[in-house]
């Protein structure tokens, strides 16, 4: 979605299948795809984006649903927000049910889509951290009737990216049947973007701890040494509780990664390098504080 063309809008194609949405795009290589349009339409209001022509997502059913594959789902791009927050699919993935409905308010959450969600990759898209901790695959849609997969991670770090003509039409998540969690902080009361939030999920058959930062990087992070070593001292085979120093110890290790100390100051005698060590600015302790604070409270939530 981040085509650009020097004139408005002036053809737009609703395709009633993947291959064809594929199809138009290859066609008008300047087209723009639109399913949700939240972050789109958001562009061309502010006069960002004026795209020559939209290839309509919404008409294509079978990227609007999910079904059950080899102990994953399934999920097409074109689900809402405001499906994935209902009570049938918050038991199927309930950090990801919990990201969307904290997406923003119902019109938002009506209209915009999990694969929007994705390709527009902000900082403070709610279903990414999930999405990354989760270790979630993407598939991709090309021309002629191809299908290639890529990790989130990829796509969100810009180590992938789509091809033109390609679409994200599905997006495959294990079924962990495990507790996992989402947490967020905005700046106000209500929904409202992220000024930091948390995903964290157990995986009781690898005897892992997945969690994942998001809106206080371009992508979301993964504290991973954080991860090995609270999975090392959970009990998996009894009651998996942690005394509380240890979410304490858990939620600071995630907040450090995340939020990194200065580097120390160069040409000064002191620090282990020839550097002084330098103090957080207050708006970067705040928002370490913010992170731990989630880290802690979504491990608590997800042993208790």
């Amino acid at each position: 979605m981040t085509t650009h063309a020097p004139q408005a809008s002036q053809t737009v194609t609703l395709p009633a299948s993947l291959d064809e949405a594929v199809a138009a795009l290859g066609a008008m290589p300047a087209a723009v795809p639109v399913a949700g349009g939240t972050d789109l339409m958001a562009a061309v209001n502010a006069g960002l984006l004026r795209p020559a022509a939209l290839v309509g997502l919404g008409r294509i059913s079978e990227i609007r649903g999910w079904q059950y594959q080899d102990g994953h789902a399934l999920l097409g791009a074109g689900l809402t927000l405001a499906r994935m927050g209902r009570p049938d699919f918050a038991a199927l993935i309930p950090a990801l049910a919990a990201a969307a409905r904290a997406a923003g308010p119902p019109q938002v959450r009506n209209a915009g889509t999990l694969g929007g969600n994705i390709v527009t990759s902000a900082p403070t898209g709610d279903t990414l951290p999930v999405l990354a901790a989760l270790e979630a695959t993407l598939i991709i849609a090309g021309p002629h009737g191809a299908r290639r997969e890529i990790p989130v991670s990829h796509l969100l770090a810009g180590r992938e990216m789509l091809r033109p003509g390609e679409l994200l039409g599905f997006v495959r998540v294990p079924l962990l049947h495990a507790p996992q969690t989402f947490l967020k902080a905005t700046g106000r009361t209500g929904p409202g973007r992220a000024t930091a939030s948390v995903a964290l999920v157990l995986d009781p058959a690898r005897r892992g701890v997945r969690c994942a930062v998001g809106a206080v990087a371009t992508v979301p992070l993964r504290p991973l040494e954080a991860e090995q070593w609270v999975a090392s001292i959970i009990d998996w085979d009894g009651e998996r509780a942690l005394v509380p120093e240890a979410l304490t110890a858990f939620g600071e290790y995630v907040a450090a990664a995340c939020i990194p100390d200065p580097m120390p100051r160069p040409g000064s005698p002191e620090g282990t390098d020839g550097g002084a060590p330098q103090a957080l600015p207050p708006a970067a302790l705040h928002l370490r504080r913010t992170v731990a604070a989630l880290a802690r409270r979504a491990l608590g939530r997800a042993l208790s």
